[in-house]
């Protein structure tokens, strides 16, 4: 498997999804097939989602990577994400923000919850990164503000206690827009009630559910 994950890293660096070390080294150390459904794990290094149950899905390497790259994580970060599946883009995440830094992330279906904090426990990341229960949408002001927050749905607009729970300075990642088209966007918070939005291409992301995304049944 790590050949696999190797060849795979290379392959995303080469395409241009992968420009720094730091995300390089994070790929490389993150093991992709303990965050995945047995059935899947010897396809973990496919550059592909992979359905995980409920609804949901492990993203694709190639977008963490994406991600990782545009929230420009350093050490020490302090990150919420919202959606956490089975725990790697967490990990994967965590890795990068050192062992300073710490990653909060909240997942609405209770069995993906449990899931998850086994993954991230035998995989040596539960120290550095705590999984709620809960409606991503409304955040975990408990930890506000953050110096980064993304999410691994799309929702119709971005969650305004997402914005106001982002540090002056700091960065958010998520899809934004419908069933058909999606858009990855980029927002900075500049001051107390100033933001820039940019995006950054399309892509395709299960719906994010709750009180300030799509309901229930979506």
């Amino acid at each position: 498997m790590k050949e696999k994950r190797k060849d795979l890293v290379e392959k995303l660096f080469n395409q241009g999804y992968i420009n720094t070390e730091k995300v390089k080294e994070a790929m490389l150390k993150v093991p992709r097939e303990e965050f995945m459904p047995p059935e899947n794990s010897s396809y973990a290094y496919l550059d592909r989602p992979f359905p995980i149950g409920k609804g949901q899905t492990i993203s694709a390497p190639h977008m963490v990577t994406i991600i990782a790259e545009k929230l420009e994580l350093t050490d020490g970060m302090s990150i919420l994400e919202i959606g956490t599946g089975l725990g790697y883009n967490a990990a994967v995440v965590a890795e990068i923000a050192g062992n300073e830094g710490h990653v909060y992330t909240i997942e609405r279906i209770p069995a993906l919850v449990e899931k998850s904090r086994e993954n991230l426990n035998k995989t040596g990341y539960s120290d550095r990164v705590t999984v709620i229960e809960g409606d991503g949408t409304i955040g975990y002001p408990d930890k506000a503000p953050y110096d980064r927050i993304y999410g691994t749905a799309s929702a119709p607009k971005i969650p305004e206690p997402l914005k106001k729970q982002l540090k002056i300075g700091g960065k958010l990642i998520m899809p934004m827009g419908s069933d058909y088209y999606q858009e990855l966007v980029l927002v900075m918070r500049i001051s107390d009630d100033d933001f820039q939005t940019r995006n950054l291409g399309g892509v395709v992301f299960v719906p994010m559910i709750g009180k300030h995304g799509w309901p229930e049944g979506k």
